[in-house]
């Protein structure tokens, strides 16, 4: 029989239907309870002030699953309203705003005055009229000893490959070499840099070489008749040979391997001031305003002759590509001249602009149909011409007479070299033509420019007779280097 009671209440408690005797009191019952034994308190004491915003009761035991942590639930009177804290200065704001709703709306036409007045004063300009958004113009420079207080907490810092390196140009020549009874004639070209970095000068009636990477220095000819001088030396594009112009109206070709003279080439009337090499073929101007077209690699080396110049040729060039030559005179004319092997010889363009003569005259390297042309005293310009249209680029006023100019490929500059009144090297932007730097240090007129076969040294020889070496152009200069007090001085001679 008692087994038989045991196992019904086993029955009994598995079908969970019926009320748990021991278990604790739950949380609906619990928070029943406790509102009316709120209640009956405050029917009990109703003389007592019962702050109900502040009445709060903790539960009687701990939350089952809340890791026997216990909390605080507000009671149902009062727990979920929030009631501000109102100081004294937010009731003085209510009651002037609930004053003024009560008074007379004033007429805006008379308040406009005042109100625009006052702007003026706080804000240093009318509001009312002041400019949202302002797209025109430059922005306004910051006063002197302004700092921005709201500056950027996190900046990118420049790592090594993003640092822009710097460029250094030397106010002081790198070498001067000493060119002794160098003739001092606007109209003659008196050195040329070849492209075995070998420096060709004529001095007198002598022509001297100057190897820049050994420093020997050659004498390679020296006249026979001392009232004859050398007017004109020029490298063949290799650089393996070089044209001598000399005042008894001859042309010669030296091989300067051997040291040896290959050829004289006669033709011409008067003095050869000025040569340029095209491949074989070798164009000489002189005095008499004829320029010749010399074939050197047969005997009868005449070809033809380009008459145009009523003066003295002083400035010939071949452009990069072999298509133009160029060529400047006293008679201030520049002509552009095609490459022919017919029977025209007419020039392509005639340039007349400058005013005075034209003897520096540059081809552009990365742009062949842009020609540079400088004026002597009279004109002061710089001409940057389009040889395919026959066009005036720009020009610009130096105020110096321009003697020479060379382009600059390595940082696409032109190089000028001025005589009266600057006597100075200066470097330009192209196509700008802003100035980048002027290179001081010659006592007179710059006579020749002459550059560097890896473009990075500007040569210039001048009336004082010096020769100096501007070291200012040479690819990616990283580091800046030191002055020297001593420059080195090396006599060609």
């Amino acid at each position: 029989m008692s087994q038989f009671g045991f196992e019904t209440d086993i029955h009994n408690v598995l079908r969970l239907d019926m009320p748990i005797t021991n278990a604790p009191m739950a949380r609906w019952q619990r928070k029943a309870s406790t509102s009316s034994s709120t209640n009956t308190k405050t029917t009990l004491s109703p003389n007592k002030s019962v702050n109900r915003s502040v009445s709060l009761s903790k539960t009687p035991s701990k939350t089952p699953g809340k890791n026997g942590k216990t909390q605080n639930t507000p009671s149902k009177a009062g727990g979920d309203r929030f009631i501000p804290t109102r100081n004294n200065k937010q009731l003085d704001v209510a009651s002037f705003l609930i004053s003024k709703e009560n008074e007379p709306v004033e007429d805006s036409s008379s308040t406009a005055p005042n109100q625009k007045a006052w702007s003026v004063t706080l804000n240093g300009y009318d509001i009312e009229e002041a400019k949202i958004l302002h797209l025109g113009g430059k922005p306004l420079n910051a006063p002197e000893g302004y700092q921005n207080n709201l500056k950027v907490l996190y900046s990118q810092v420049p790592t090594p490959v993003s640092i822009k390196k710097s460029r250094y140009i030397a106010s002081v020549p790198e070498r001067i070499l000493d060119a002794p009874d160098i003739k001092n004639d606007f109209y003659l070209n008196l050195m040329d840099w070849g492209r075995q970095n070998v420096l060709a000068v004529g001095l007198a009636n002598q022509v001297y070489l100057w190897d820049a990477g050994m420093g020997s220095i050659v004498l390679l000819k020296k006249m026979e008749d001392d009232n004859e001088y050398i007017c004109s030396v020029s490298w063949s594009k290799d650089g393996n040979f070089l044209a001598v112009g000399t005042s008894d109206c001859k042309v010669e070709l030296w091989d300067v391997q051997c040291q040896k003279r290959l050829r004289s080439m006669d033709g011409h009337s008067a003095r050869v001031g000025c040569l340029s090499w095209n491949d074989h073929v070798l164009s000489s101007g002189s005095r008499s305003g004829l320029i010749h077209q010399h074939d050197v690699r047969v005997a009868d080396h005449h070809i033809f002759t380009f008459g145009g110049h009523t003066q003295e040729v002083c400035g010939l060039t071949w452009s990069p590509d072999g298509k133009y030559l160029a060529s400047g005179g006293n008679d201030n004319m520049v002509y552009i001249w095609p490459m022919t092997t017919g029977s025209e010889y007419q020039a392509v363009h005639a340039l007349s602009e400058h005013q005075g003569a034209v003897k520096a005259l540059a081809w552009c390297p990365w742009q062949p149909s842009i020609l540079a042309s400088g004026g002597g005293t009279s004109d002061r310009h710089i001409r940057i011409w389009n040889a395919n249209s026959g066009s005036c680029i720009s020009a610009f006023d130096t105020c110096s007479q321009v003697s020479s100019l060379v382009f600059a490929p390595n940082y696409k500059e032109l190089v000028s070299g001025h005589g009266f009144s600057h006597d100075k090297v200066i470097i330009w932007r192209y196509p700008s033509l802003t100035k980048v730097a002027e290179l001081e240090g010659h006592e007179d007129r710059i006579l020749n420019l002459a550059m560097s076969p890896d473009g990075s040294t500007v040569a210039s020889v001048a009336a004082d007779e010096t020769i100096r070496l501007w070291k200012g152009f040479e690819k990616d200069a990283i580091k800046k280097p030191k002055p020297t007090n001593s420059i080195i001085q090396q006599h060609i001679r």
